[in-house]
């Protein structure tokens, strides 16, 4: 097998606000594998918060030798066994790799993705879409916008430094879209007395569930709010990997499973394994990224209770297509491999 790599800017279609930054764009790596005349794709992203820039995700990807195995199916073997990386590799250059081999084999075998692992049926998902800090006005169009287009499940950032302003802009998006389904995402940005006094009036306002409310770092605390907490709460930045979940297992509600964050789609399997019975659901999240960086997440919607599979959603132009969403339901290709195919080819890819 051989490989390569290329470099595109994926630009918002608006600047996204949450509690701890701004974004407006970032870097996608695409790795392409090839083997008896077919190709396998998979997608990383740069991320501040995971201190993974474009050079050194082109580093690492650049450092996968992948030329050593005969075939796809025995690099996902070695993948599986944890032969093909080194222990300090990052989980989001596992999971492009691992992307581009399941494309690759599903396209072999004339199969989906979620066929290879584990699902006959075709996984579809109502997806939320996320809204970040943001003026109640725009806040309240969008949100009327989105329930227009067929969305049920709309996710509000918060953690605005005045914490008026989240409960403003919850209330605003409840009137404009009031039969949605809400989720509320702090980023982590509350103290537990934050949290404790906020999130009865969350409540109040028909939120569903908060993600990450507290700053992660102490999953103790985050696991005692979830036990008084008057709604349900899901574990994101302290629930990056199997170990941490296995540690909030039935002591938190959910916890958000990012194929970039903990591995890949194998890696998240072994988290629902970890979880089932135990009381805490699955959401499968996602950063910021294109159709292809989604799709493997996609086929695996029907294990999940939330989905919020919206970054491809968020950007002005997405470079791949095939997994739907724009109406508010993604859906897993019935093609082999991811499904997904590429877009004319843009000016700005390197």
């Amino acid at each position: 097998m051989k490989s390569s790599l290329r470099t595109v800017r994926l630009a918002l279609a608006e600047p996204l606000r949450i509690s701890r930054s701004t974004m407006a764009a970032r870097d996608a790596v695409w790795l392409t594998v090839e083997h008896d005349g077919l190709r396998g794709h998979g997608e990383a992203v740069t991320s501040v918060y995971y201190g993974l820039g474009t050079e050194t995700l082109v580093r690492l990807l650049t450092a996968v030798d992948l030329s050593r195995f005969a075939d796809p199916e025995s690099a996902l073997e070695a993948l599986r066994a944890g032969e093909l990386f080194p222990d300090d590799a990052p989980p989001m250059v596992t999971a492009a790799v691992e992307s581009a081999l399941l494309d690759l084999a599903g396209k072999r075998a004339g199969v989906p993705v979620h066929r290879l692992l584990g699902t006959d049926a075709t996984p579809v998902a109502a997806t939320a879409r996320t809204i970040g800090i943001t003026a109640p006005a725009h806040a309240a169009a969008e949100a009327r916008r989105l329930a227009a287009r067929g969305f049920e499940i709309v996710k509000v950032k918060a953690g605005a430094p005045d914490p008026e302003d989240d409960i403003e802009r919850v209330r605003v998006i409840r009137d404009a879209a009031p039969r949605a389904r809400l989720l509320l995402d702090p980023n982590g940005a509350w103290s537990v007395a934050q949290a404790d006094a906020l999130l009865p009036r969350f409540a109040d306002l028909g939120v569903e569930a908060v993600e990450q409310p507290l700053a992660p770092g102490d999953p103790e605390a985050l696991a005692a709010l979830a036990q008084r907490a008057p709604l349900p709460v899901i574990a994101d930045e302290d629930a990056v990997g199997l170990e941490d979940v296995r540690r909030l297992a039935g002591r938190v509600h959910g916890v958000n499973v990012k194929l970039a964050k903990c591995g890949g789609a194998h890696a998240a399997l072994r988290i629902a394994e970890a979880v089932e019975g135990s009381g805490t659901a699955l959401m499968l999240g996602c950063l910021t990224a294109s159709t292809l960086g989604l799709a493997p997440a996609v086929h695996l919607a029907d294990r999940a209770r939330w989905a919020d599979l919206d970054g491809h959603l968020l950007l002005a132009h997405d470079p791949w297509t095939g997994i739907g969403g724009a109406d508010g339901v993604v859906r897993a290709s019935g093609l082999p491999g991811l499904g997904v195919e590429e877009v004319a080819a843009r000016a700005d890819v390197a």
